[in-house]
């Protein structure tokens, strides 16, 4: 039994046939920006679309499921993922063009979308070149930056429900709200269309050249973070927040809030997932305490303890 197992007292599961990769007790500390934490009970590449249908159709219901990206806004706890985690490789990681709208492979990412967009003139998804994540990510959690957002130009989403259906869901069936979807859990976005507008891509690259500085200038991303740590408070900048509470720079073992930007932690060396955590957790009391203000976790906090 490995290890995820044995915290849950779950005996071995039979997995249904796949041809995709299928992998046990797989670690996950490599696939996630922090380069922290656990490992996944099981580890899902599915081929393509009917893959991952067919095996969760097969899969026993009560086995948890939840999709992997980039791993950019993510905490894996250092005692593993239980169930099933489904990552999407190459098979979902294509970009097309059609006119003004993108069909984009829940595996595609932000980098792509908006690179296709721009070679194709197609302006208003240029954010997208500035979150380190892929499609499925941007669907279910309405990411967005520089004043933009998947809700602004998501047309229809095409998603594997936990019981293995392919539904189609549009953008009002998903109920965007601040960095929030009613996405439900265990289903697995395996595409994506969104709309933009006719631009110059000259233009569409200089702004894309614009927001990558701006990321340069003012975010760590060179080290091993988790991206924003918290989401915005109304009528408040989270950095700001942290800061006025004194913790820049505040550490608990080789985890540390950031110097360069209030509002991302850092992996400075060795640091388990659970210093990553706890360190949030006191800045969270830190901020309340000197601010009055309860910040709310951005950053997906998965697994066993």
């Amino acid at each position: 039994m490995d290890r995820v197992g044995a915290l849950l007292g779950q005996r071995e599961m039979t997995m249904p046939p796949v041809r995709g990769r299928l992998t046990a007790n797989a670690p996950l500390a490599p696939l996630v920006w922090f380069k922290a934490g656990g490992a996944a009970q099981w580890l899902f590449e599915p081929a393509d679309t009917d893959d991952l249908c067919d095996f969760l159709r097969a899969l026993d219901p009560s086995v948890p499921v939840m999709g992997l990206g980039l791993g950019s806004n993510l905490i894996v706890r250092d005692g593993g993922v239980p169930g099933v985690v489904v990552r999407l490789g190459k098979p979902f990681a294509k970009v097309a063009a059609d006119g003004l709208t993108l069909t984009c492979g829940g595996g595609a990412s932000g980098i792509l979308v908006s690179s296709t967009a721009r070679d194709a003139g197609i302006a208003g998804v240029e954010f997208l070149r500035s979150i380190p994540g892929t499609v499925g990510g941007f669907v279910r959690m309405n990411g967005g930056a520089y004043g933009r957002e998947v809700a602004d130009v998501l047309i229809e989403a095409e998603v594997v429900t936990r019981d293995g259906t392919l539904v189609t869901q549009s953008n009002a069936d998903l109920n965007y709200r601040y960095r929030h979807s009613d996405l439900p859990n265990g289903a697995i976005v395996v595409s994506a269309t969104f709309r933009g507008e006719a631009g110059e891509p000259a233009a569409i690259h200089a702004e894309m050249d614009r927001i990558a500085a701006a990321r340069e200038a003012s975010q760590p991303l060179r080290s091993k973070t988790g991206g924003s740590t918290f989401k915005n408070p109304d009528g408040h900048k989270a950095w700001a927040l942290v800061d006025a509470a004194g913790c820049r720079g505040l550490m608990r073992g080789d985890a540390q809030v950031s110097e360069k930007h209030c509002n991302f932690l850092l992996n400075t060396g060795n640091a388990t997932s659970a210093d990553i955590e706890a360190l949030g957790e006191d800045v969270r009391a830190k901020v309340l305490a000197a601010c009055g203000v309860t910040l709310e976790w951005e950053i997906q906090r998965v697994g066993v303890a």
